[in-house]
This record gives structure tokens, sequence and C-alpha cells, in this order.
């Protein structure tokens, strides 16, 4: 039985960087600023229009923070 001290990770659990919260943060958070500041200088947009930039950029986002950041996001031996 292994006795974990606190704020140590379990086996096999990976380790996430302060930078990698960081660009998971502007993953989420990109596509809603993104809209607010469309809105506020060029116009409404309708619902179906924000839904799909939303997800678009979502998965743009998404894709570019894991092929970022795979290497450095190892399990801890």
């Amino acid at each position: 039985m292994t006795v974990l001290r606190r704020g140590a990770r379990k086996p096999g659990e990976p380790i996430y960087l302060r930078r990698h919260l960081l660009a998971l943060i502007l993953a989420v958070g990109l596509p809603v600023v993104l809209l607010q500041l469309y809105k506020i200088y060029v116009g409404p947009v309708s619902f179906d229009a924000q839904m799909g930039f939303g997800i678009v950029v979502s998965i743009l986002a998404g894709l570019i923070l894991y092929y970022t950041y795979r290497s450095s996001a190892q399990n801890q031996p």
C-alpha cells in the first residue's frame, strides 16, 4: 500500500503545468470573448451563427491545445 503525501500525484496521473491550465482557460473562453467583440463592433448575430461559431472555435482551440501540449503532459512514472 502506497501512502500519498499531501499534494503528491497518484501513479499514472498526468502532470499538468500552469501553462496547460492557462491555455485551457483561453480555449474555453475564446469563443465567448470573440462573439462579444463581434457583437460590439459589427452588430447582432443570430443564435444559430453563435452556436456554430462557438462549436468551430472550441474544436479548433481544443485540437491546437492537444497538439501543442501533449508531449509535456506525460504520465508520471
